[in-house]
C-alpha cells in the first residue's frame, strides 16, 4: 500500500467526522451493498465531502479577506491600490486551492496493491484470469500473474502482450502425460457413447428431465463417469502437492508479500496457495451458478440444484427432484473436496489443516461469471458479485479476410460457428460432416472455427463455410450482419452473445454448458439440440427456427439492454469491490455470521426439535395429571357412595 503524507491522512481523517458522515449515510442508505453499487457511493460520498472540506476553507479564507479589506480600506485609505493587489492575490490563492480541493480526492480514493492472480488451468479458465489481471493492472494496482504453462488446455490460444508481470511454472512433463490421461478418458466416456451427460454426468437420480416426473431409476453408468471426474480431481490434488513441495517458489511469493490473492475456482488449488501465503483473497467462479457450495441461501423451491435441469419454476415434482438432488450434490461436494485430503495432510501441519468447504467460505469476496439478464433471480449474499461479461470488449474492425468472406453474402448475413477449446476433444468423424452438411443448407454465411489440418479429407467443405484457426470472437458477435451463434453453451460465450444480443444454437458437450443453455432456452435466447442428437435435418432446422422466429432475437436484446442499463460495467464493479475491500481491511462486514454456523443451526433443527421435545413432553405431562386429576375424582366419587 502507498504512503499517505500527513495532509492527506487529516484530510481523510476530517472526511469522516461531522455532517459528511450524515450525508453518507443518507446516500448509501438508498442501495445495499447487494446491489452491487456501494464502492462508488462511497467514492462519491468521499469527493463530495472532501470537497466541501475545501470549499469550507475558501469560504473561511475569502471571509478573513473581505474582513482585512474592510479595515484596509477604511483605516488605510490612502494606500488605495496596496489592498487590491493583495486580494487579488488572495482571490488567485483560493482558485488553486478550488482546483486542489476538487483534483486530490481522485488521487486520494486510488491505492496501489500489490495483486497476486493464480491460474493454473488453461483455456477459458486463463482467458479469464488474463482478463481480471489486465483489468486491475490497467486500474493501477501492481499485478502479478502466477501462470502454469504446459497445459494441455493452454493451446491454441492467441495471447496478446500484457502490461501485468508474469511468473511461468512449468508444470513436470510426467504429472502432463498422467493428467492427459486422465482427461483423455474421461472425455472419451461423456462423449464416446457410453454415457449421456445430458442426462446423468455429475448427476445421481435419473429422473426424467423432459418433464421433470420422477422414473426413480438409478443410471448405472453415472457412478463411472464420475469415478472419472474424480481421477482427474486426484491428478490436480497430485500437481498441487508438487507446487508446494516448490519451497523456492512459494518462499518467493510469500516474500512479495502480496495484499491480496485472486483465486479461480475449478481446481482448488488456488485456496491452497493463498492459505499457504497467509494472505487475504478473493474468488472467482468461471461457471454458472450453484458448482461450488461457498454459502449462498439456496431455498430448493425455486432455487435450481447444480445439473438438476431444472428451471426456477417447478412443479411438485420438479420440487421433489430437487430436494433429492441437493443431498447428492452435498455428497459429491465432500467426495470432491477429499481428493485434495493428501495434499492439505502433506503441507498443512496438524491442528491448522484448513477444511476445504471451510476455505470457500473464507474468501473475501466472490465475483460470479454470469449477470442478472440471464441468471435465475436468488438471493445473493453481500459479498456476491456478478461480473458476468468480463471478456466482452469494444468493438473494432474485423480483420479484412473476414470482412471481404462477409460481404459475399450481402443482406443474409453469416452465422458465426465455435465450440470452444474443447472441440480439439471430438473425435468422432460424424460431428463435423453433420454440421458441414447442416451449414450447406444455409443462405448465409459460416465462419467456422475449426482447424483445417484436422478436418476430414474425404468431407468436402461446404461453399459457403470459411475455415479459422482463430476469430476474433467479440468483434464479429458485434458485426451488423450476424444473424446467428452456434455455441458450445461455454459461460464466457452466451455472455458475448448476450452483451451483443445475438441468439443461440447450442451444443453443449459438457460440464456446466448443460445448464447454461437450459437457461439460454428458457429465456428464449436460442435453443439447444444434444451432441448425440446431433443430424443435419435437425441442426438445421434448429438455426432456421431461430433466424426466421423474431422472439429470439426481442430476447436476447432486451437481455442486452437489461446488461448495458446497469449502473457499473463488469469492469467497474470487479475493480469497485476490490478497492472497497483493500480500503476497509477485509470483507468482514460482508459476511453474515450464517458462514460459521452449522447447518442445524441454519435451518432452526434444533429449534424446531427443542420445540417438538418441549411440545410433546407438556402434551404426556398434561395426559399425565389429567389421569390423575380422573382417578382422584373417580376415587372421591366411590367413596362418597360407601
Amino acid at each position: 500500500m502507498r504512503t499517505e503524507y500527513p495532509m492527506v491522512s487529516a484530510l481523510r481523517e476530517e472526511g469522516r467526522k461531522g455532517q459528511t458522515e450524515g450525508k453518507r449515510g443518507r446516500i448509501s442508505s438508498y442501495l445495499s451493498p447487494s446491489f452491487q453499487t456501494a464502492p462508488f457511493l462511497h467514492c462519491l460520498s468521499a469527493f463530495c465531502s472532501r470537497r466541501n472540506i475545501f470549499l469550507r476553507r475558501v469560504r473561511g479564507t475569502r471571509d478573513a479577506g473581505r474582513g482585512a479589506q474592510d479595515t484596509l480600506s477604511t483605516g488605510h485609505s490612502a494606500q488605495g491600490s496596496a489592498p487590491q493587489l493583495q486580494h487579488g492575490a488572495r482571490m488567485r490563492g483560493q482558485r488553486v486551492l478550488l482546483l486542489v480541493g476538487f483534483l486530490l480526492p481522485g488521487l486520494l480514493l486510488s491505492e496501489t496493491a500489490k495483486i497476486l492472480t493464480l491460474s493454473l488451468m488453461g483455456g477459458s479458465h486463463f482467458l479469464l484470469m488474463d482478463r481480471i489481471s489486465q483489468i486491475l493492472q490497467d486500474h493501477g494496482h501492481n499485478v502479478t500473474m502466477f501462470l502454469q504453462r504446459g497445459n494441455l488446455l493452454l493451446s491454441g490460444f492467441k495471447e496478446g502482450e500484457k502490461s501485468y508481470n508474469v511468473i511461468n511454472w512449468l508444470l513436470p512433463e510426467d504429472f502432463n502425460k498422467e493428467f492427459k490421461k486422465s482427461f483423455d478418458f474421461f472425455m472419451e466416456e461423456t462423449l464416446g457413447g457410453r454415457t449421456d451427460i445430458a442426462q446423468d454426468s455429475f448427476m445421481y437420480c435419473g429422473i426424467n428431465t423432459s418433464n421433470e416426473y420422477l422414473s426413480f431409476i438409478i443410471i448405472s453408468s453415472y457412478r463411472s463417469t464420475f469415478e472419472h471426474y474424480f481421477n482427474i480431481l486426484e491428478q490436480l490434488g497430485l500437481q498441487c502437492s508438487h507446487l508446494l513441495r516448490r519451497h523456492d517458489i512459494m518462499n518467493s511469493l510469500k516474500n512479495e508479500n502480496f495484499d491480496l490473492v485472486v483465486v479461480e475456482t475449478f481446481d482448488y488449488c488456488p485456496f491452497l496457495v493463498a492459505e499457504k501465503l497467509g494472505r487475504p483473497f478473493v474468488s472467482f467462479l468461471p461457471t454458472s451458478f450453484g458448482t461450488v457450495d461457498f454459502g449462498p441461501p439456496s431455498p430448493l423451491s425455486y432455487v435450481p440444484v447444480f445439473h438438476s435441469l431444472l428451471t426456477d419454476r417447478m412443479d411438485f415434482w420438479g420440487r421433489v427432484k430437487n430436494f433429492l438432488m441437493f443431498f447428492n450434490f452435498c455428497m459429491r461436494q465432500r467426495r470432491i473436496h477429499s481428493a485434495f485430503d493428501k495434499t492439505i495432510k502433506e503441507h498443512f501441519p496438524e491442528g491448522s489443516r484448513p477444511v476445504l468447504s471451510h476455505l470457500l467460505k473464507k474468501a473475501e469476496l466472490w465475483f460470479v461469471n454470469s449477470d442478472f439478464a440471464f441468471e435465475f433471480a436468488r438471493p445473493l449474499l453481500p459479498n456476491t458479485v456478478y461480473v458476468g461479461g468480463l471478456l466482452a470488449k469494444p468493438i473494432k474492425p474485423v480483420p479484412q479476410e473476414f470482412e471481404n468472406f462477409i460481404a459475399k453474402f450481402g443482406d443474409s448475413g453469416f452465422v458465426l460457428v465455435t465450440l470452444g477449446s474443447m472441440v480439439s476433444v471430438i473425435q468422432s468423424q460424424e460431428v463435423p460432416k453433420e454440421m458441414n452438411a447442416a451449414f450447406a443448407s444455409l443462405s448465409q454465411g459460416v465462419i467456422w472455427k475449426y482447424k483445417a489440418s484436422h478436418w476430414p479429407k474425404d468431407i468436402k467443405l461446404a461453399a459457403n463455410v470459411k475455415l479459422v484457426d482463430w476469430l476474433p470472437q467479440n468483434d464479429l458477435l458485434g458485426h451488423p450482419h450476424i444473424r446467428l451463434f452456434v455455441t458450445h453453451g461455454g459461460m464466457n460465450s452466451v455472455m458475448e452473445a448476450i452483451q451483443h444480443g445475438v441468439p443461440m444454437v447450442g451444443i453443449p458437450i459438457l460440464g456446466d454448458q448443460y445448464e447454461n443453455m437450459l437457461r439460454v432456452e428458457a429465456r428464449n435466447f436460442g435453443v439447444s439440440i444434444q451432441l448425440k442428437q446431433l443430424k443435419a435435418e435437425t441442426l438445421a432446422l434448429k438455426m432456421k427456427q431461430v433466424m426466421e422466429d423474431k422472439r429470439y432475437k426481442s430476447a436476447v436484446v432486451a437481455a442486452s439492454i437489461i446488461r448495458r442499463s446497469h449502473p457499473l460495467t463488469p469492469a467497474q464493479r470487479l475493480v469497485g469491490w476490490i478497492d472497497h475491500i483493500l480500503q476497509t481491511g477485509g470483507a468482514a462486514h460482508l459476511k453474515p455470521h450464517a458462514l460459521q454456523q452449522p447447518w442445524y443451526e441454519q435451518y432452526l433443527l434444533d429449534v424446531l426439535l427443542f420445540l417438538l421435545v418441549a411440545t410433546l413432553g407438556t402434551a404426556w405431562l398434561c395426559g399425565k395429571l389429567l389421569g390423575l386429576v380422573a382417578r382422584w375424582l373417580c376415587g372421591s366419587r366411590k367413596l362418597k357412595k360407601a
